[in-house]
């Protein structure tokens, strides 16, 4: 999940090093792909990747890397990354190799392939601009300080052999931790060695490693690693684990008090600097989730990382405990894209969000801004009118473009159903109720058929479910707010006029040497502007003597303002500069001045509801608001 936008996403000793490769004395039963990464000979920023191949019984076979991964929606090719790829056989001949494209080479005289190497590039350091990827998807190679092991960007594939066990060994530098929700089958000072069912699940467990700061959370029976790399140390696991802890035992106690998984790990990448993509955030897999976040004020860092955790961990429950044949058997080189991003994303942002007012971690006002943000998004900036399956479908093309709807109409298709839900039976289900019955039905293992989905929901439900669905999901019509709104004792208005305390209307901006909110543009001040005397330039110092940050300013003008009675005198001091250029601070007085303001999307709680209406939001929201 990017900030600016939002993906899906997961050895038996094996002793070998790049001196000593074991010969192949696996009976078919044991036959499995045998890796080793050799974290501790870095050459030119590269790794070198060794494969003892399995028993290949024609005379080609093609090795993938993959093009496009689970969750991220848009061409990686990792193959690009791939150099001095190399196939010999037992008594180390080189057998012909044929590169087909980006990620594919064709092996010749397999039969008598014995194995693999080739050495593999950090995506994290990309030459060429084309060749930037999203950092959480990423790779990274910093020899004796990180290696983010993105498995899917070190390892792949023969055609028709993706479920096949993985054994997958790190050879690794002294002092290293291996970061990751995988299990170690073995671990030494210098190698862990993990087994892997099959490709699919490979590619969903990414490693992080470096000299170790972790800290374990231990939620019921679930072990939660927070294991973070920060190259100037100011952020650390500790705190991190201590801000999310609540938010994660909120999220199981939500969830019935029980989660779907024995272990789960975040893994942090705090860098020095912005990386190539200019994006930070976050990708999702079964099992934990990579982060990549900027170094900023531990309110901010706090805030963010609880907000996308958030989100990130719900992804326990989809795809790992409900999916799809196109994730199930997920094409790497060609996929089909699911028609069902709603429930992947969708239901995921929206549990996210409602977690918090549902377990009492937040308002009920703080509540509603959350939805205000998705109604505005979704329909100010995306297409409102395409049908969301068909957009599902096509995303990664058509409507690569629509992606980021996912996490905003998304959210609001899965508040729908479950105020739906929520009315049909009383009070008595809602959504976590319906996501349970269909990890019964479905899970993993055993993928749903895209086209059977709907259906499938609406025998578990009400037929007015699946007429909800035809209309407003598979069909063009947008959701229908305000009925849904009214169902649960909310007035929502799409449009509105209200009377709000003027900050002035000029534009604010930044000035990043001085870290102040000054004022950019003033051709469209108000009266209340003027009547103050704001001038471009200005820097905004304090409010009635209260300090004005980059960090508060929205508080101190959404909240301290709004809250001053009209008519009020009111103090703002700017720092001005003179005729010399030395910036003094200067006090502007005037009185708290009234202004209309059309506002979007408005959501409040109805004045006079009635008793059937507080009885449904009580059951929507758990009774912690009225």
């Amino acid at each position: 999940m990017k900030l600016k936008n939002t993906l899906l996403f997961l050895g038996l000793s094996l002793h070998l090093s790049c001196a000593t490769v074991a010969t192949k004395t696996q009976s078919a039963a044991e036959e499995r792909y045998s890796f080793t990464i050799d974290l501790t000979q870095v050459k030119d920023d590269m790794v070198q990747v060794t494969m003892q191949a399995p028993d290949i019984k024609q005379d080609e076979v093609i090795y993938n890397m993959p093009k496009i991964v689970p969750g991220t929606y848009s061409v990686s090719d990792f193959g690009k990354f791939v150099t001095e790829f190399q196939a010999v056989d037992d008594k180390g001949n080189p057998l012909p190799v044929e590169k087909l494209d980006n990620n594919r080479w064709r092996i010749t005289n397999a039969t008598n392939l014995d194995r693999v190497t080739y050495w593999i590039n950090d995506s994290f350091d990309a030459a060429k601009r084309e060749d930037v990827l999203f950092e959480p998807g990423g790779t990274n190679i910093e020899e004796g300080k990180n290696f983010l092991l993105n498995t899917f960007g070190f390892i792949g594939y023969f055609d028709g052999m993706k479920q096949m066990p993985y054994e997958l060994t790190i050879t690794k530098p002294q002092g290293f931790y291996g970061s990751t929700p995988l299990k170690a089958v073995s671990s030494t000072a210098t190698s862990d060695t993990y087994l892997v069912p099959n490709y699919v699940e490979l590619a969903d467990s990414p490693l992080m490693y470096n000299k170790p700061d972790t800290t374990v959370l231990n939620l019921g029976e679930t072990e939660v690693l927070v294991s973070v790399y920060s190259p100037t140390g100011r952020v650390t696991s500790k705190p991190i684990a201590d801000n999310i802890q609540d938010i994660l035992e909120a999220q199981r106690s939500y969830l019935g008090g029980t989660l779907p998984v024995d272990k789960y790990a975040f893994l942090i990448y705090v860098p020095e600097k912005p990386g190539k993509s200019g994006s930070y955030g976050a990708l999702e897999h079964s099992n934990s989730s990579v982060y990549y976040l900027p170094e900023m004020p531990e309110d901010r860092f706090n805030s963010t990382m609880r907000d996308v955790a958030a989100h990130e961990f719900f992804h326990i429950v989809t795809p790992l405990s409900i999916q799809s044949e196109e994730i199930h058997n997920f094409d790497f080189i060609n996929p089909k894209m699911s028609k069902h991003l709603w429930l992947y994303e969708g239901v995921t942002e929206y549990f996210a969000s409602h977690v918090q007012v549902y377990e009492g971690l937040i308002p009920l006002e703080e509540y509603l801004e959350k939805l205000r943000e998705n109604i505005y998004t979704s329909r100010d900036y995306y297409n409102d009118t395409v049908a969301f399956t068909e957009m599902s479908a096509k995303v990664l093309d058509q409507y690569e473009k629509e992606y980021g709807n996912v996490y905003q109409k998304g959210a609001l298709i899965g508040m729908a159903l479950d105020i739906l839900l929520r009315e049909q039976s009383g009070g008595k289900r809602g959504l976590r109720d319906l996501m349970q019955d269909l990890s019964k039905t479905y899970g993993k293992g055993r993928p749903f058929k895209d086209d059977e989905l709907f259906d499938k929901i609406a025998e578990l439900t009400y037929p007015e479910i699946r007429t909800f669905f035809a209309r407003h999901v598979e069909g063009p019509e947008p959701l229908p707010l305000q009925s849904l709104f009214q169902k649960v004792g909310i007035r929502y208005e799409p449009e509105s006029v209200q009377m709000v305390n003027s900050y002035g209307g000029f534009v604010p901006g930044y000035d990043k040497e001085a870290d102040k909110i000054i004022v950019a543009e003033t051709d469209e001040m108000d009266d209340f502007g003027k009547q103050m005397g704001f001038k471009e330039g200005d820097q905004l110092l304090s409010f009635n003597d209260q300090g004005i940050t980059p960090l508060n300013i929205r508080e101190i003008i959404g909240e301290e303002l709004q809250q001053a009675k009209p008519g009020s005198p009111i103090t703002i001091t700017v720092g001005r500069k003179d005729a010399k250029g030395v910036v003094k601070p200067k006090k502007l007085t005037g009185k708290v001045t009234q202004i209309k303001r059309e506002v979007l999307h408005v959501l409040e709680p109805m004045e006079q509801p009635t008793e059937q209406q507080l009885q449904l939001r009580a059951a929507w929201l758990n009774n912690n608001v009225q």
